[in-house]
């Protein structure tokens, strides 16, 4: 067992985390004012009484930006850092006041008067299409087959809608950034990002620097999902220009409340489809459009939308398919990146699809998914056109299947049901086919800076960042393996833009597959070097000089690790290396929808079990079994963690975690108050999570694993489909539940009673 490298620190509160620097003398905080309304024009600002409020410095607004006043991740200019004519979004931005301590700059931003001219606010996707369907950015369109003729043609045709809600980050560790000014106008920034290479950019092209001006260091972040990967820029670059105008350090620091109304969530959508089938629940075309609800902004919501249409038939093949993408502009936060970049909200439409063949014929939806698997022959295309070679599915269900005793718990379920008027129980079993890699090719790129000292002890610095998630652990495990040597002779440090530079963002599940492909790569090139060096020192082939645990074996001679080092350093061998790796066999074209944009899939199942009371909608999830592929496991312990947490915060996503705005735009959920994440009493009464030990990557990656960060939040379909058979049991599982997300109890009841009143 090897725990995660920061264990340690966080059970005893020594992790540093951004707040817990020691801010240099002098350090100015600084807060946002931001937005009353959520659309119309600002007709006048006031901060006189900002101004003069106790422990106020000044105040920073877009006519003290010295670069440009654009903060979105492409560059195109649609996200401003300050709004000065117009506002898109309740809560945007307007300016920020700098104080001698945070509670006097965050008291003072309350005293800004600003006038609007106030316009009638668009806020979620029916509203935007009643509107004329106004888009950040055009969509995307998979297809293949004539989808028309399979639906005219099919037995069966089921016509829907689905609305899928967002979901708040909810990161234990706020946004926050502290930057400390220097010499020539340069920033040194600690922050709490995903994509230290983004914030970079973003902060330069702010300040009006090249980007060597800009220095981003993120030792961990108290956990992202996401919400990090654009989001943090903002606070980032808030910081950086008071640090400019006021020549002093400077912290953003935001209330939970605050940072929960300007940050983007999970996208939440509404999918119209139509499914058609056979007799026997066999798909024989889908069509369907998904509208996205992206905000005032585009920031990822292309790639996000792009990955749920990629995703849209999960581990099922369709014979003929047309899926579509909306991107619809809303006057709300700009949504984001979020654990599954759109994936989950792609299965969560297909497997209501399975759920509507199996109520609509009588059958068990495990039933319905199994007979639509991709099957490794003819039937092994996705809709985009790359061959799932590697299927594995019909095994890890047919396993689960069997510890999971589901056959006969669901024939008890049943016949519980039959005599038990007010608790209702559900069983349901969901795959997850998950794809691995970048779409955008050019993020498909990952790199290390690896040095080894003359005590041989290591140093390295890499492109991924750790917020929990153990990345930092399972790269040192990977460069101690390959060089030999004890897990306490490497040591990592803080990811940073002057150390390793244009690195990918550490979202996507990727941070192992591409940054500890360049640790190996690093690792590689200096063992060369020592073998090289070996070969000459001692007169023997390559072949005689063998690395074992903590030394080298050199012909007849066994060196100790720090004796070789420090021999290779006298000959003056170089003992640092920049490794890098770039994904391999990848290709998309967007405008056709056509590529194999994943290196390889994951494949997992779930089987959860609940009970409902009839009278209220509250529920309990009774039992969870989970098994799931991560190839052959770097470190186990860390891989179940990832498997248990993703499937709670997914489990949260589906059923507690409601986002509302009002009528004017504003969110109302916007603290724990009122927004309700899993707590340790929700999670399943009996929870069972195993990996399937057996699988081996055949793709190209480090020690044949796969990754593991996302694929578990879709496993939580499982509760999802469990409360769709519980629901659907008050009516004699004659009719599909059409459960939306969150199914909150008020949900589930609501679904209850609407069965209840259909089988009069």
């Amino acid at each position: 067992m090897v725990p995660h490298d920061s264990a340690h620190k966080h059970v005893t509160g020594r992790a540093e985390y951004v707040d817990d620097i020691p801010e240099p003398t002098g350090t100015l905080h600084a807060y946002l004012g931001t937005a009353a309304i959520a659309s119309g024009e600002i007709t006048g600002i006031d901060v006189g009484a900002v101004l003069a409020a106790p422990g106020v410095v000044g105040v920073i607004t877009a006519a003290d930006i010295p670069g440009k006043n654009d903060i979105s991740p492409a560059g195109i200019g649609d996200d401003t850092l300050f709004c000065e004519t117009s506002v898109t979004y309740h809560g945007q931005p307007i300016f920020a006041v700098v104080g001698r301590t945070r509670d006097a700059a965050r008291r003072a931003a309350k005293l800004a008067k600003i006038s609007y001219a106030e316009t009638v606010p668009i806020l979620d996707v029916r509203a935007a299409q009643e509107a004329g369907g106004r888009v950040v950015a055009p969509g995307m369109v998979i297809q293949n087959g004539n989808v028309k003729a399979a639906l005219e043609a099919a037995a069966h045709v089921v016509r829907g809608s689905i609305t899928i809600g967002g979901q708040e980050h909810f990161y234990l560790e706020g946004q926050v950034s502290l930057v400390v000014p220097g010499e020539d106008g340069e920033v040194t920034l600690h922050t709490a990002t995903q994509h230290p290479s983004d914030t970079q950019d973003v902060v330069a092209r702010v300040l009006g620097l090249d980007a060597n001006g800009v220095r981003v260091h993120v030792r961990r972040m108290g956990g992202g999902f996401g919400g990090k990967e654009t989001q943090g820029t903002l606070f980032a670059a808030v910081g950086a220009v008071a640090a400019r105008k006021f020549g002093r350090a400077i912290k953003v620091r935001p209330d939970r409340d605050d940072d929960m109304m300007i940050t983007g969530k999970r996208h939440d959508y509404v999918v119209d489809y139509a499914v058609g089938f056979d007799d026997n629940g066999i798909i024989a075309g889908v069509e369907a459009d998904y509208g996205a609800r992206c905000g005032y902004s585009l920031d990822l919501s292309i790639g996000v939308t792009d990955r749920t249409l990629m995703h849209a038939s999960n581990a099922y093949y369709f014979p003929a398919t047309r899926v579509a993408s909306q991107l619809y502009y809303t006057n709300t936060v700009s949504n984001t990146a979020f654990r599954g970049y759109g994936g989950p909200q792609g299965l969560v439409a297909v497997e209501r699809m399975i759920e509507e063949i199996a109520y609509t014929l009588g059958l068990d939806t495990l039933e319905v998914r199994k007979r639509n698997f991709y099957d490794g022959a003819k039937r092994n295309a996705t809709p985009y056109g790359q061959e799932v070679r590697d299927n594995i599915m019909p095994r890890i269900i047919a396993e689960l299947e069997a510890s999971s005793e589901y056959q006969a718990r669901r024939a008890e379920i049943i016949a519980h049901n039959r005599t038990n008027p007010i608790v209702r129980r559900g069983i349901g079993m969901v795959p997850v086919k998950f794809g691995i890699s970048f779409s955008k090719k050019v993020m498909n790129q990952g790199a290390v800076l690896l040095t080894i000292y003359r005590d041989g002890s290591v140093h390295v610095s890499q492109g991924g960042t750790e917020m929990g998630q153990g990345l930092h652990t399972k790269i040192m495990q990977v460069i101690a393996e390959e060089l030999h040597i004890d897990l306490s002779r490497v040591r990592i440090t803080a990811t940073a833009t002057d150390k390793v530079p244009n690195a990918a963002p550490t979202a996507g599940s990727l941070g192992t597959d591409l940054n500890g492909m360049a640790a190996i790569d690093a690792t590689r090139q200096i063992k060369q070097r020592l073998v090289e060096f070996a070969m000459d020192a001692y007169r023997v082939h390559a072949e005689q000089v063998v690395f074992e645990h903590e030394a080298v074996r050199v012909g007849r001679h066994l060196i100790a690790w720090p004796e070789m080092i420090e021999q290779a350093y006298g000959a003056r061998v170089s003992l640092s290396a920049a490794g890098f790796y770039k994904t391999p066999h990848i290709s998309w074209d967007r405008k056709a929808g056509k590529g194999s944009p994943y290196l390889y899939f994951t494949y997992g199942a779930a089987c959860s079990e609940v009970a409902v009371d009839t009278l209220t909608g509250e529920y309990v999830v009774l039992r969870t079994d989970i098994l799931q592929d991560v190839g052959r496991s770097i470190n186990r312990d860390i891989d179940i963690g990832q498997i248990e947490g993703g499937f709670i915060q997914g489990m949260g996503w589906l059923t507690t975690e409601e986002l509302w705005w009002d009528s004017k735009g504003r969110l109302r959920t916007h603290a724990p108050s009122t927004y309700k994440i899993p707590v340790a009493s929700d999670r399943p009464r009996i929870f069972n999570v195993a990996l399937a030990e057996w699988s081996i990557n055949e793709a190209p990656t480090v020690r044949n694993s796969k990754a593991v960060g996302e694929p578990p939040i879709m496993l939580a379909i499982a509760v999802l489909d469990a409360l769709g058979m519980a629901v659907a049991s008050v009516a004699d599982y004659r009719k599909a539940p059409h459960l939306d997300t969150p199914a909150t109890p008020e949900r589930v009841l609501m679904a209850m009673e609407r069965l209840r009143a259909e089988a009069v």
